[in-house]
């Protein structure tokens, strides 16, 4: 049986989803990863992932028409204008293949996007709206921590127990490293002087 059968097979087998279940949502999900169709960013886990403007208008084209075949002249159509002079069918595979690393794909044992040979692509993953407040922004999920406890035990937080970015977390240490330091010399010239006067 033919590679192209096997791919046409798959598709086939695969419930699509009703259009309407994607229409009119600004956040879509997928496996760990969210995707912020307003802001045009992609997360994994909660954590931004830099998608260059091609490869993330791939994604929501595939995202579009989940378990479709979507054409490499769709993908050209929609990535390049009118009149674009470049090699179209090396950009669409260096494009798709970018994507696939940044969702950390394969193309022989695809998770979420899968070839259709001489065809175009096809997103085989689960696609779904998420909920706002499960998005990945912080002013969507960050919620003041009431519990004393839970602000002892996790050092992520500030005092109004919302998150902190890492390099706002690297620069407290530092601060709190130089202001014990400071103390340190402190008591030492303190105790310096006292010895010799």
């Amino acid at each position: 049986m033919s590679t192209e059968m096997i791919g046409m097979q798959s598709l086939a087998a695969r419930p699509l989803p009703e259009p309407s279940v994607l229409a009119g949502s600004r956040y879509l999900g997928f496996g760990s990863f969210t995707v912020d169709l307003k802001r045009e960013e992609l997360f994994k886990d909660g954590a931004r992932i830099k998608l260059p403007g091609k490869v993330y208008h791939t994604l929501v084209a595939l995202l579009e028409r989940p378990g479709e075949v979507v054409s490499r002249e769709d993908l050209r159509l929609k990535l390049w204008p009118e009149g674009t002079h470049v090699n179209y069918d090396a950009n669409v595979n260096t494009t798709v293949n970018k994507l696939r690393l940044a969702l950390g794909d394969s193309p022989d044992q695809p998770v979420y996007v899968e070839t259709i040979p001489r065809q175009g692509y096809s997103f085989i993953g689960r696609v779904s709206p998420v909920a706002v407040d499960a998005a990945p922004h912080k002013e969507a999920v960050a919620r003041p921590c009431t519990e004393p406890a839970a602000m002892a035990i996790n050092p992520s937080t500030d005092a109004t127990g919302m998150s902190m970015p890492k390099s706002t977390k690297w620069f407290v240490a530092g601060v709190a490293a130089l202001v014990f330091a400071g103390m340190l010399f402190g008591a030492a010239a303190v105790m310096y002087f006292h010895r010799i006067g």
